[in-house]
């Protein structure tokens, strides 16, 4: 815990950690500081010269966004020369800036705007100067108006931490501009669409480039949920108007790492409203889809799966909420039969998934074993973006891979080669330093001669106060056997709910996910988007999805699910950590969520399913994985590959919405 110091501001007693900024220490006194290029989690720059404030003592003010507290300091942030500095600095940037606060989207969230009212600024008392930038906004994604920037360096310092590194500053003072590589396009950049520069703009120089005229913030209802597009289970912030999406930004608290959506949290929800939305349930009349009513496809559906009974399969995506999963296994128990497994088998076992939770916030070192994040190609980007966000901000990384990684750039231990075999020649490494181990582990480990990088990364390791292992779920009884000596470790899935659909119970009891695509069932549910274009081997295929896929055209029955964004319940991220998501709006047309779907199912077939508690999920989560010395062993038939599933499991959202014309423009540059 950090110690505390005691300073006092504006005649205020404020208790702050030591080590906090003035910004900060004021802001846990509820005094605010003004400030336009100060980010919070990031150190401060003074760019903006706003946040000056008089400390005693000191000869000349201060700036606050980088002045340390100290124990006695006394701080002043609104004497009468501050505060005329502080109009004369709003004076100047708004003599270079557009004054067309009416018609200007970001008004009311605009912090220059805000000031400009604090200070009773109407227009600027300095020579007006306008530059005439030309706009960025040939791509659909995000909008770039250069004569609205304000030169804090938000969006430069933000990019530049998570590592995409696509802005900065062309030129010096007044004439300095924020530019890509060359000054090209967004689009020829090697900008991944991402919007963290969005989230980070104080004005209007960076938008989305679909908001004009389509709401002003104050008539957005905000509603906080999680994205459901990878494994990564961003907490997002969904945005609504008259019943419709308007925008996704990042949910997660200022100054924590974890602020960072990617282009398919960001600009997916487009998909909502595409045409391939299923909208009513189908049947098939000879060789084509019908329309019919949900009462009918309800009955169709439960007497299918009753005359099948043990013959029924039931296949889902890992991307089904808490919820669903429970109800999911309640109408598989209707139907009797054990047959029900979801995507997750084809890369996790049920043991590698039911593991502690961890806090990459304290970190100072992480170990990468087998994953290959990538924002530019977007597999597990938050955590690439996590990853490189922490080294930026001092802590170290080991990767271990048995191929090339990107954020092996960022290491200062790249080690490759046989996973498993190397984190058991680290454990060995580490125990032959001295450190202790579980007897059986030493015992294990005793004929391993660790490698000349094995050694350094042990090394690393034991200097480390709080090591978190980040490694593949094929990769995770190694990785646990490591942390059984120092640190914590996780894995992390491909989908977005894989922990939470196997601690509701989803795991494979009968036939598992793969036998029944290949066949072997007289019925198969399939439930979700998907790895699958080809209709497996079965009397009757019934797919429940939110929109139309080529395995849905293949079904006899095709069952309206909502979509992401259009239902409520919990689930579980890959750090064990259970979040809430709140429907942002209305499921389209007669679209039902996947329990609604399932309890009319059972009830179709003479039997009442009852939806979920709170205390059913909390009482399921109470499964706790018992630390025991496994093999060094990376485990078999659970490789697949990422960037291809990522894609195939979210192809209706991509192909639904701005997103493809990123993938295309994408294709294009490399090409």
């Amino acid at each position: 815990m950090a110690k505390m110091v005691k300073l006092t501001i504006d005649g205020t007693m404020v208790e702050s950690p030591e080590g906090a900024n003035l910004i900060e220490a004021a802001g846990l006194a509820g005094i605010h500081i003004p400030n336009l290029c100060y980010l919070k989690g990031m150190p401060g720059i003074g760019a903006c010269r706003l946040c000056l404030v008089e400390i005693e003592g000191a000869k000349v003010p201060m700036i606050a966004c980088n002045t340390k507290v100290k124990e006695g300091m006394v701080v002043n942030t609104k004497t009468e020369k501050i505060q005329e500095t502080r109009r004369f600095v709003i004076d100047l940037i708004l003599s270079m800036h557009p004054l067309d606060c009416m018609t200007c989207t970001k008004a009311g969230v605009c912090n220059l705007q805000k000031y400009a009212y604090e200070f009773g600024l109407k227009e600027s008392n300095f020579t007006r100067k306008k530059f005439g930038y030309p706009t960025d906004e040939a791509n659909p994604c995000i909008k770039r108006d250069p004569d609205y920037c304000i030169l804090c360096g938000r969006c430069v310092r933000v990019c530049r931490h998570q590592g995409t590194n696509v802005l900065d500053f062309m030129g010096r003072g007044v004439g300095a501009k924020v530019i890509t590589a060359n000054d090209k396009p967004l689009q020829e950049s090697s900008c991944t669409f991402c919007g963290s520069c969005v989230d980070a703009c104080p004005v209007n120089a960076l938008l989305e480039a679909d908001r004009w005229r389509k709401g002003r913030e104050w008539e957005y209802e905000k509603i906080n949920s999680v994205c459901l597009l990878c494994g990564n289970g961003c907490d997002i912030t969904v945005s609504t108007k008259d019943g419709r999406v308007a925008k996704i930004n990042s949910g997660a608290l200022e100054g924590s790492i974890e602020k960072f959506i990617c282009a398919y949290g960001r600009f997916g929800f487009d998909c909502i409203e595409a045409e391939t939305r299923v909208t009513a349930p189908m049947k098939r009349v000879g060789n084509e889809l019908k329309e019919t009513t949900w009462d009918d496809a309800l009955h169709i559906a439960a007497e299918k799966l009753k005359k099948a009974g043990a013959d029924a399969g039931f296949i889902s995506t890992a991307g089904i909420l808490n919820e669903d999963a429970l109800v999911l296994k309640q109408l598989a128990d209707v139907v009797k039969t054990k047959n029900i497994d979801t995507t997750a088998s084809l890369y996790a076992d049920a043991d590698s998934l039911v593991n502690e939770s961890a806090d990459p916030e304290a970190a100072d070192l992480i170990v990468l074993a087998g994953l290959n994040p990538s924002q530019w190609k977007r597999v597990l980007p938050a955590l690439d973006a996590l990853v490189r966000k922490k080294v930026n901000s001092g802590a170290k990384l080991i990767v271990i891979n048995s191929g090339d990684t990107n954020i092996s750039s960022v290491a200062v231990l790249n080690v490759k080669g046989d996973e498993a075999k190397i984190i058991s020649e680290i454990a060995q490494a580490a125990i032959s330093k001295g450190t202790k181990a579980p007897k059986e582990m030493v015992h294990a480990l005793a004929s391993v001669d660790p490698s000349d990088d094995a050694v350094k990364a042990a090394e690393l390791f034991i200097a480390a106060a709080n090591p978190l292992i980040l490694s593949a779920p094929s990769l995770y009884d190694a990785s646990a056997n490591l942390a059984m000596i120092k640190g914590t470790a996780v894995s992390v899935p491909i989908e977005s709910n894989a922990k939470g659909v196997v601690l509701m119970g989803l795991a494979a009891s009968g036939k598992s996910y793969k036998e029944m695509t290949k066949g072997g069932t007289k019925v198969l549910y399939a439930i979700g988007e998907l790895p699958l274009n080809k209709k497996p081997q079965a009397d009757f295929l019934i797919v429940q999805n939110s929109h139309m896929t080529e395995l849905a055209k293949q079904a006899d029955l095709v069952l309206p699910s909502a979509a992401f964004l259009e239902t409520s319940g919990t689930m579980v991220d890959y750090l064990g950590r259970l979040k809430c998501l709140c429907a942002a709006v209305e499921p389209a047309g007669e679209a039902m969520s996947h329990r609604e779907i399932f309890i009319g199912v059972a009830k179709a077939a003479g039997k009442a399913i009852k939806e979920p508690k709170d205390s059913d999920i909390k009482k399921a989560l109470k499964v706790k994985a018992k630390a025991a010395l496994k093999p060094f062993k990376k485990k078999e038939g659970l490789d697949v590959n990422p960037e291809e599933m990522f894609e195939s499991i979210n192809a209706s959202v991509i192909n639904g919405s701005r997103l493809l014309w990123i993938k295309e423009t994408e294709k294009a540059v490399v090409a």
